[in-house]
Formats: C-alpha cells, structure tokens, sequence
C-alpha cells in the first residue's frame, strides 16, 4: 500500500505534522482534558462526539465510529488515496517528498482532475492569451487585481466553440468522464459542446480546495442569457454541500474569530479586498441544512450579511431562521444602507467604513425589531400595539434573561410604555414558549425523527458493536505493546477467538519483524481498512501500561469462560426441547455435559 512512498519518508511527514493543526483545518477542536472534542466531519451529530488524542495522533468518532490516523483522516474526508493523503500532509507541513511529489498527481478522482485541469485552463486563458481579452477587461473593470485572480482563481470561458474540449481531449481523457464532469453539455445526435462560452468562470471547490465545479458570469449585455450559469451536480458536485471560498475562509476564522456568509461571490471578493478574508458564498440558491452544519464545525461565529435590498433581507431573515434552528451559534447579522450590495458598498464609501458595518454587526433579535418597526406604523395606536405585541413574542424565545431585560428596557424607552406593562405580555408567551417546548420535548422520537435529529445512522454501527470486545482489545493491545505479554501469549499458544483479532495478530508480527522501529501509527498504514478500527479504539482506549502475568491469565481465563457460558445456554436449550419430546437418553447425556461444565464454571468461582 505504501511501496509507492519510501516508508522512511511517510514516517518523517507523520512524526512532523500535529494531527490536531490538520483537523482543525476541517473541525473547529476544543480541549476537553487531554484530548479534543468537536463535530464529526463525516456525519451530522447535536453533540460532539468527535475526538483527537494529541498524544497518540489517532482521531476516533464515538458516534459514527470512523477513526484512525492524520492519513486515515485525509483519505476518509477528501476521498484520497493512501500516497495522495501522504502528499497533502507533505504539503501542509512544507515537506518535500522528492521525486513522488513531482510525478505523481495530486488527486485520483478523475472528475477532480478535469476540474483541476479546467480550472487552470480557464485561468491561462484569461491572464496570458488574446482569447482571454474580453474577461480581462472585465475584471479590470471589476477592479480585480491579479492578486484577486489567482486567489480565487478565476478565469474565463472563451467564445470560441469547444476549446476546452479540444484541449481535454488532448490530454487523451474518456468522453464519457468529461461529460460526466459537467462541463459539457451533448447534443441528441451524441455531439458534445462545452457548457460555458464567454463567461468570466469562478472556481467552486470542496473543503480540501480542489476544484469541482464552476459558476459562469455572462460577459454579454444579452439579457435572455442567465446571468450565471452553474455547473449541474455531479458525482464530486453537490450544491447544497459546497460553499464558494470556504476552503481559504476557514483557515482565516481562526485569527477573525468568524465567517461571514454573503449571497455572492462577488461580494466575498469585495470583502476580501476590504480585509474580510472569511467570507463564503451558497452556490446562488438558499442557504441548506447541511452548509449551516459544515459551518458549525468550524465555529459558532457567524455574520450574515446578504444584499442590502428587499429580497437581500428576506433572505437573512430565512438564513437566521435555519441557524436558529439548528442551534448553538452566536449570530451577526449585517443590513447596509440604501439597499446596496457588499461589493457596491466598498465602492461606495471604502473598505473601512464597510470593516466598521462588520464590527458593528446587529443581534439577531435586533435585526428583526428593527424589520419589525418598519412593518407597523408606530404613530398609529393600533398599529403600535400589534407591534408591542409581535415583539414580546420574539423576546419571549430569547433563554438569556439578562438579554431579555436589555431589549424590555430600549422598548420601553423607544415606545414611551412602561417596562412592568411590557413584563406582562413577556410572560405570558414565556409561559406558552416554555409549555410547547415541553410538549415538544415530551414526545417520543420515531425512527424517522431521531436520523432527522442525529444524521443518518451508520452502516457500520453493529460490525463496530461487535469488533469492540473489551477482552480482546486489551489482550491485543498488549500483544503490541510488550514484548513480554506478546512471548507469553505466544509460549501457551493463545489463539484470539475473533478471527479479526487473530489476524491483526499475525500481521503485527510480521510487521514488527520486518521493521526497524515499528510503531501502532505506521503499523496502521499496512493493515486492511476493516481491521483499522479495532487498532484505534484500542489505542483511544487509554490503555493501562502496567500489567501482570495474572492479569494475562485472567483475560484468557474469562475468554474460556465466555465460550463455557455459550454452551451452557445452547445446552440448556436443548435439554427444554428433549424434555418436551420425553427423550430420556438425550435428557440424561444434557445433563451430564451441563454439570461438567458447570464444575468448570465452579473451579472459576474458586479462584
């Protein structure tokens, strides 16, 4: 598996790279004692269940069960092989691997390596060819810098019909994987075109920032064209799973200490240039629930900041709403004056007037009293009623009472009513907020709700049920860890019942014999995939060190023991049957075999 590497340089690009500073690019981690808790990136969870031990450089997911090392991590979340998982960490700890890193490709998924090479091809033509003229011109008028082209890596789709196919099917690619990329459309005669002609095209890429798709902005005053045109999904493309920029963003969330979600892409390019290097973008469509959890992996922060028109803040409004019940985050939320867009805004009045709309993002709360106030006429009784009304109702949802306290008091004040008045309407809905919500809470989740709730339930759950025996984890896990356990078991010829076990066994010895310095860590990286995870959860097991012979003999003894009370139980069921057919022979050599070994179970008790 690894032959394509030298080991010695896989070992050297593990032993330099922090497990923890690779995940936390994809899992926003918190120390919890000595290991680091978040959200599982490979399954939707209310509660983190995902763990890192820094110590031992092993990740497990006690909800999903996935696990194992910084490689294991890399090939599960980005969909590598095993030397592409080694090159990504190559390059994140700034390693060279020699000769491999300059051969090999960075990527085996052939419809991200069309993307890839789309990718660089609609940006060579826009920077250094005559056919790019037209998105260059436009960029420049766009204000984009070269800096900002190659960051975002932009380029452009010429006029000119099929250059892109020309071009990919000079690099000998299958016409049925470029169709299958989406960058093509085909015609009923079987004919195939590409999809975007004369558009400045956006790169879309996945959390480990390779391309999967683009989104083409139309050139043309040509107003019967879509402004923008979106690659279809595809095996690598899934709109509601991809957010534009987030790759970069999130990397800059930790020094901002948040993201910012914006309607488009170029309003993220415009607050980058403005200094806001975390923004993101949905794909052109409404936020979904699964891009809200891809951001609640990183961080709780989060400013929206959509267009400053009607359907700009309507669209807030829904996106406050989904974070709202999804829970758990700490929401800005961004109006901008005049009904101008980010981009038009930094234009407008420059970068720090727009830094000081960012730092002076509004409460959710705050935001929807103000949309509240515009809604009723407040000189008007009536109205003002309605509206005190509407917003004790929303305040009444609000679990913090001293932010509860905060918005009675400026109420108050704004609408000239007393704060004791108010506290009356308050309660009220507090009291039927609170009964709804415990009759809510009452319920029974069916099965649908709970996979609602909690993510889909892993496949996998009874085989990890299973290879999760407690017994034998210990027993193997001494084995590899002590040359004296591991003579011990070997000298009374201990054989693991599970035959997993066993193999990992065997394996580990000839590992151990053919390396120098073998390690649990490298150890992993040689083992079939489905016996990985029995070495990880007896690593994350936090295993004693310390151990006796008689401990040894104890485990065996209870793994005899175990086998015993499996007879038992199959002979005690057979005797109920022989009884029932009035079988005296076979009831008598039962009871026989049940009483020997229920000596056996009587020598145990003794000991």
């Amino acid at each position: 598996m690894a032959g394509l590497i030298p080991e010695e340089t896989i070992s050297k690009v593990r032993e330099n790279v922090n497990i923890v500073n690779v995940i936390s690019q994809y899992v926003s981690l918190e120390k919890k004692g000595k290991d680091y808790i978040g959200l599982c990136p490979f399954h939707e969870e209310k509660t983190p269940s995902f763990t890192v031990n820094e110590g031992k450089q092993f990740f497990k997911c006690f909800g999903c069960g996935k696990g194992g090392n910084v490689f294991t991590f890399l090939m599960e979340k980005e969909n590598l092989t095993f030397p592409e998982s080694v090159q990504k960490v190559a390059d994140f700890a700034h390693i060279e691997i020699g000769e491999y890193g300059q051969q090999k490709p960075k990527y085996s998924n052939i419809l991200i390596k069309i993307n890839e090479e789309a990718a660089d091809f609609y940006h060579r033509v826009l920077v250094s060819t005559n056919a790019g003229k037209p998105g260059l011109e436009y960029a420049r008028e766009r204000d984009l810098s070269d800096e900002i082209l190659n960051h975002f890596r932009i380029g452009y789709a010429p006029k000119q019909n099929n250059l892109l196919l020309t071009y990919l099917r000079g690099k000998d690619y299958r016409d049925e994987d470029l169709l299958a990329s989406g960058l093509f459309v085909q015609s009923k005669s079987g004919e195939m075109f590409d999809r975007f002609r004369d558009r400045l095209m956006f790169t879309l890429t996945n959390e480990g920032d390779y391309a999967v798709g683009f989104s083409g902005r139309r050139l043309s005053t040509d107003k019967t064209e879509a402004k923008y045109i979106n690659s279809p999904e595809t095996k690598v493309f899934e709109k509601s799973q991809v957010l534009f920029h987030f790759s970069e963003a999130k990397k800059a969330a930790r020094s901002e200490n948040h993201l910012v979600l914006y309607e488009g892409y170029m309003d993220v390019i415009a607050a980058y240039k403005a200094g806001v290097k975390s923004g993101i973008a949905s794909m052109g469509t409404s936020l979904t629930d699964q891009q809200v959890y891809m951001l609640k992996r990183i961080t709780k922060n989060i400013i929206i900041n959509y267009d400053g028109d009607d359907p700009g803040v309507h669209a807030e409004e829904r996106a406050v709403k989904l974070f709202n019940k999804a829970g758990g985050f700490d929401l800005g939320v961004v109006v901008l004056p005049e009904k101008l867009d980010p981009d038009e805004y930094v234009q407008k009045y420059g970068v720090e007037k727009y830094q000081e709309q960012i730092k002076g993002a509004l409460t959710p709360t705050d935001f929807f009293l103000q949309r509240l106030a515009k809604k009723y006429n407040l000189d008007n009784d009536r109205q003002k009623l309605a509206y005190l009304d509407e917003a004790m109702q929303e305040i009444a949802q609000l679990s913090n009472p001293v932010e509860q306290d905060l918005y009675l008091d400026r109420i108050a004040q704004q609408q000239n009513v007393s704060k004791d008045s108010l506290k009356v309407n308050l309660l009220k809905y507090r009291r039927q907020f609170n009964a709804a919500k415990q009759h809510t809470g009452g319920q029974i989740l069916n099965e649908a709700e709970f996979q609602q709730d909690n993510g889909p339930a892993p496949e996998y759950h009874q085989d990890i049920a299973i290879k999760n025996d407690p017994v034998q984890t210990r027993l193997l896990y001494l084995f590899i860890h002590s040359e004296h356990a591991r003579d011990y078991l070997l000298q009374h010829k201990f054989l693991f019942p599970d035959s997993d076990y066993q193999k990992l066994a065997e394996l580990w010895l000839n590992f151990s014999e053919t390396h120098e310095k073998p390690t649990v860590n490298s150890f992993l990286n040689f083992i079939p995939e489905q016996l990985q995870g029995i070495i990880v959860n007896a690593e994350m097991a936090d295993m004693p060190q310390d151990f006796s012979d008689r401990e040894i003999c104890e485990q065996i003894y209870a793994l005899d023991m175990r086998q015993v009370d499996k007879q038992l139980n199959n002979l005690m069921n057979e005797l109920q049957d022989a009884k029932r057919t009035m079988d005296t022979d076979k009831i008598m050599s039962i009871t026989q075999q049940i009483l020997q070994l229920k000596r056996i179970q009587g020598q145990r008790g003794a000991l």
